[in-house]
C-alpha cells in the first residue's frame, strides 16, 4: 500500500458524540425535535453545505444559516473543552510504519484544534485535507482522490480509514480499500454493504493494514 488516509472525527479524534449533543441541542433551540439517530443517519460524515441544505429542509431558509452558527458555538466550545482522541488511535498509529494522512469533511481550522488537543497534530501536519478543497465533499469521492494525488498515491494501493457511511461510499468510489470503524456512533448496519472491512477496535488497525500490504 501507497498510503493510509484517515478521517478525523470519529476516527482519530471522539468528537461525533459531542456534535450529535450539539445539533440535538441547537436544533431544538429552532423549534425542531431531532433523535441521536436523526442526526446520526443526516449528518455524520458530511460536509458543511449538504448539512445546511438538509437543515434548510427542516427549519427553513431563515432559520438554518441561524441554527449553524448556534450549532458551532456550542459545538466548538465543548470540543475545547472535552474532546479527546478515540481510544487505541495512538497506539495503532505507533506501530504503523506506512505513509499516513488526514482527509476530513470539517475545516482545517477544527481539525488544528481537535488534533491539537489530543496530541495527535503533529503526526499529520502538512498532510491534512478537507473537504472545503474540493468541489464536491463525501459521498463524492473527490476529497480522497485529492488527497492521493497531492502525496503521489495510486488510490488502487490507498486504505481509508472511516466510520461513517458517507466516508465509506466515498472510498469505495475512489477505487480504494476501506476499513470501517464500528466502535463508534455509526452502528454496523449502516457501513455494510459498500464492500468495507468492518472492525471495532483500532488496535486492529496494524494487523489489519499490514494485510493489505502482504496481499499487495
Amino acid at each position: 500500500m501507497d498510503l493510509i488516509i484517515f478521517d478525523c472525527d470519529g476516527v482519530l479524534v471522539d468528537s461525533e458524540r459531542i456534535a450529535i449533543r450539539a445539533n440535538i441541542e441547537a436544533l431544538a433551540q429552532h423549534g425542531f425535535t431531532a433523535t441521536e439517530a436523526v442526526v446520526i443517519e443526516n449528518f455524520v460524515g458530511k460536509s458543511t453545505p449538504s448539512i445546511l441544505a438538509i437543515a434548510t429542509d427542516w427549519l427553513g431558509p431563515q432559520r438554518a444559516p441561524l441554527w449553524m452558527d448556534d450549532f458551532r458555538a456550542l459545538y466548538y466550545r465543548v470540543l475545547a473543552e472535552e474532546v479527546v482522541a478515540v481510544d487505541g488511535i495512538a497506539e495503532a498509529l505507533d506501530q504503523i510504519s506506512l505513509p499516513v494522512c488526514v482527509a476530513s469533511s470539517g475545516t482545517h481550522e477544527k481539525m488544528k484544534m481537535t488534533l491539537g488537543r489530543t496530541g495527535l497534530y503533529d503526526r499529520f501536519q502538512g498532510r491534512i485535507f478537507s473537504a472545503s478543497e474540493v468541489e464536491h465533499g463525501k459521498p463524492a469521492p473527490d476529497l480522497f482522490l485529492h488527497a492521493a494525488r497531492s502525496l503521489g498515491a495510486d488510490p488502487a494501493r490507498c486504505v481509508v480509514v472511516e466510520d461513517s457511511a458517507p466516508g465509506v461510499q466515498a472510498a469505495i468510489a475512489a477505487g480504494m480499500h476501506c476499513l470501517a470503524y464500528a466502535g463508534g456512533v455509526t452502528p454496523a448496519s449502516a457501513l455494510e454493504g459498500y464492500g468495507a472491512t468492518l472492525f471495532y477496535d483500532m488496535r486492529d488497525l496494524p494487523k489489519l493494514t499490514g494485510s493489505f500490504r502482504t496481499a499487495a
